[in-house]
């Protein structure tokens, strides 16, 4: 992106400002933590139940230190690149950990799927996209569900991209959350030009 995507621009005000919102906003949601540098929380305005703890080097490190700060029996772990996330979508995703101990948000796969050589030639492979989901935020779960994983991760020296590899490298599962409404990650200047015309208002 070329620079700090957190604090670019969505619809005048920085892309993690509304992350931040959609979490005040949810009456589930008891505190927040952000795991962010002081100098990139200096620039936001935060909820009055929200802590700036300082993260890693890498992302369980950071995870880990939300989870020694965390104070309630349920956690939530978002990416703040994902912006458009709802109020209502967070609530179903807490609602759904906590009949199941622990639940993650994910979109069905739509699109066909073919692996690769280095080369870029298509495998002989077919890939059934029947059971495949996309893997969003938030992710909930147990906060001791959550810190058991992350203790094994951290002794392993393992790197996970999300909540639910951790869950499943400890053997526990994981309910999905089907997401309803757009949810992008921010990676790319493309996808914030998209963001930016989800929030348009409908003609």
């Amino acid at each position: 992106m070329g620079a700090d995507k957190l604090l670019m621009p969505l619809n005048g005000e920085p892309l993690l400002q509304r992350t931040l919102r959609a979490f005040a906003e949810c009456n589930e949601i008891g505190e927040i933590l952000l795991i962010a540098p002081p100098e990139r929380a200096a620039q936001l305005t935060l909820p009055g139940h929200c802590r700036v703890i300082g993260g890693g080097a890498e992302r369980r490190d950071s995870v880990w230190a939300g989870l020694q700060a965390a104070a309630f029996p349920y956690v939530a772990v978002h990416d703040g690149a994902r912006p458009l996330i709802t109020p209502e979508t967070i609530k179903r995703t807490i609602a759904a950990a906590r009949e199941h101990g622990a639940a993650a948000l994910a979109r069905p796969v739509t699109e066909t799927l073919k692996r690769a050589t280095a080369d870029l030639i298509v495998t002989p492979e077919i890939l059934d996209r029947a059971h495949l989901w996309s893997m969003e935020t938030p992710q909930v779960a147990e906060r001791p569900r959550l810190v058991a994983a992350y203790e094994i991760i951290l002794r392993e020296q393992l790197l996970v991209t999300d909540e639910v590899s951790a869950l499943q490298r400890a053997g526990m599962a994981v309910q999905l959350v089907e997401s309803f409404t757009p949810n992008p990650k921010i990676t790319f200047p493309a996808d914030l030009r998209l963001a930016e015309l989800l929030l348009l208002p409908p003609p």
